[in-house]
């Protein structure tokens, strides 16, 4: 597991208050709280966040764990007797809310929580248990060149990407190990009339699948690549790579996309450390929400932008119905069913 850790700032403790005890106390004598954060928050955005919070908070310490959504779930899981992490930042709600289902969470209502989307906060729970700092979406992402080559029209929907002209040309990320890959299964099982719809949709996906990734980002990268020149992928990731300069568009299925939020939470413990409250309010703060939407064109606060060019022109208007907790309530079940009908085509871990 790779630890992503601030960089100490050398301080001087004032000998006389060495003894205090707290979280206030501590920050009084000059010393740094240790705080364990875990996080699915790309990588090439985390360290601006990261940044921020240290300009605004010097005096709080992040001992950061980053690894996929997938890795993160398990972590949290495994150590749910002995809980290692204070704080969960940016894992997709579904996980959360399963979480809570096993009383995992602690309450807390993070300063300014009145200025977030309402979809965005825990409508079942006050103090809430989670909120939500993004919305992120299934976005595909197709290499124009490689369209060109083949003689191939661009996909532009679901039911285009299950023609058999695309065989063996499209990757997708595994739900199993990627919130990216969960959310789009799941959007797409909620899209038809019945399940068993969805299923029989996914059954015919699969025969044009090349690789299932275990990444939500690398379908985006291969496709800009050309190795699969569609991918399906998420908003920003596909953006970022259309942007780079690489021969790709990104595409909003017409009929809409399966989204999930990137949500944080305060793990329950006996000793839920009051710096971890701080970190929350500053997750949820209006400079983190500028700061989250470099990636995201939906955060948890509507901060009055215009969404990038490649965007639709109402964001929120692409998101297929989603039923949250319906999502987490059937994960496992998904997943195990998944896994069995379609894992064969699951690149190596």
């Amino acid at each position: 597991m790779r630890k992503l850790l601030f960089p100490m700032i050398l301080v001087i403790a004032f000998m006389m208050m060495a003894a205090c005890g707290g979280d206030g106390e501590s920050a009084q004598a000059g010393k740094k709280e240790n705080l364990v954060v875990y996080t699915a928050i790309e990588t090439d955005y985390l360290q601006d966040h990261l940044d921020l919070f240290e300009k605004e908070h010097p005096d709080i310490k992040l001992d950061l764990v980053r690894d996929s959504s997938g890795i993160i779930i398990s972590r949290i899981l495994a150590e749910k007797d002995n809980p290692k992490a204070d704080v969960i930042w940016g894992l997709s709600v579904d996980s959360l809310i399963m979480f809570d289902d096993d009383g995992m969470l602690e309450g807390y209502n993070p300063a300014g929580y009145e200025d977030l989307i309402p979809e965005f906060t825990d409508q079942k729970n006050d103090p809430m248990h989670w909120t939500g700092i993004a919305a992120y979406m299934t976005a595909i992402a197709v290499n124009t060149a490689e369209m060109e080559k083949k003689g191939l029209p661009i996909p532009e929907s679901y039911a285009d990407l299950i023609d058999p002209q695309y065989k063996g040309l499209i990757s997708m990320p595994n739900p199993a190990s990627s919130g990216t890959g969960f959310l789009t299964v799941a959007g797409l099982l909620q899209m038809f009339d019945t399940e068993e719809e969805g299923w029989e949709y996914l059954d015919k996906l699969h025969d044009n699948i090349g690789v299932y990734t275990h990444s939500g980002s690398k379908p985006a990268v291969e496709a800009a690549t050309g190795e699969f020149p569609i991918g399906i992928s998420f908003d920003g990731r596909a953006i970022k790579q259309e942007e780079s300069g690489a021969p790709l568009v990104t595409i909003f299925p017409k009929e809409g996309s399966g989204w999930t939020l990137e949500a944080n939470a305060l793990m329950k413990k006996d000793n839920v450390k009051d710096s971890a409250k701080v970190f929350l309010d500053w997750a949820n703060s209006r400079s983190a929400m500028e700061s989250y939407n470099k990636q995201f064109a939906i955060t948890g606060i509507d901060l009055g932008k215009t969404p990038p060019a490649s965007y639709p022109d109402d964001p929120m208007g692409q998101l297929l119905e989603n039923d949250l907790y319906w999502a987490a309530d059937n994960r496992i079940e998904i997943v195990d069913k998944w896994i069995e009908k379609y894992d064969g085509k699951s690149e190596a871990e």
